[in-house]
């Protein structure tokens, strides 16, 4: 009688949220990804980054946003997050909130790059290259999976609007000055006629969806540091 199948040492908890949510796409990879952390490390390494880039592609095109199968997947988480409100917008005009959620931020794009790095040396295609080659063992590949597991967790849940953060309705013009006047800064006038009107505030009145997620991605520093 054969003997039973040890249980998976790892579950992508995040992730399978992500695909309980509507990221059905990753299903099978999030599966297959489970598997492979304890029983072959150098796959787990390849499918992290593969869930990560699909699930990243996946956000892209819900919001109608366009990219490069070329990019490497640095380009494209950044290019992600650039569409997605990470800052509460209750929140947004607190200048040092932004810049420690900006800082995590950065430290996942280090972590990105560290998946990446894993992969190109010690993925599954790298197997046989070296004879003297040796392959990173169970507890590398878990923290690969763990970190994809987050990642996906944490971009998913941002593009599906689960941060538990006020929307719109508390939006108002006057509680953001230095990002209007950065609108304003950077964009000409609007004219209708023998009329002039602000850009924050056709923006604002005509777009407010548009008007919030870039107040999402504003660093209140940037006038200073471009005049």
């Amino acid at each position: 009688m054969a003997a039973p199948t040890a249980p998976s040492l790892f579950v992508m908890h995040g992730a399978r949220e992500a695909v309980a949510s509507g990221a059905v796409h990753i299903e099978e990879q999030v599966t297959a990804l489970e598997q492979a952390v304890t029983e072959n490390p150098g796959l787990a390494f390849d499918l992290a980054k593969t869930i990560v880039e699909s699930t990243c592609k996946a956000i892209l095109s819900d919001r109608q946003a366009t990219y490069d199968n070329r990019w490497d997947l640095p380009r494209l988480v950044k290019e992600t997050c650039g569409r997605l409100q990470l800052v509460p917008v209750n929140l947004a005009a607190e200048g040092d909130v932004t810049e420690s959620v900006r800082k995590t931020i950065r430290g996942l794009q280090t972590v990105i790059h560290g998946i990446c790095e894993l992969r190109n040396s010690h993925g599954f295609a790298s197997h046989g290259k070296d004879p003297a080659f040796r392959q990173l063992d169970t507890v590398h590949a878990l923290l690969v999976a763990r970190a994809a597991d987050a990642i996906v967790s944490f971009l998913y849940k941002m593009h599906r609007g689960e941060a538990g953060t006020a929307k719109s309705e508390a939006l108002q013009y006057s509680n953001y000055p230095e990002y209007n006047r950065y609108i304003d800064e950077v964009n000409e006038p609007v004219r209708i006629f023998d009329l002039l009107y602000k850009p924050s505030e056709v923006l604002f009145h005509v777009d407010p969806q548009a008007y919030e997620e870039y107040l999402g991605t504003f660093e209140p520093d940037s006038t200073e540091e471009d005049s």
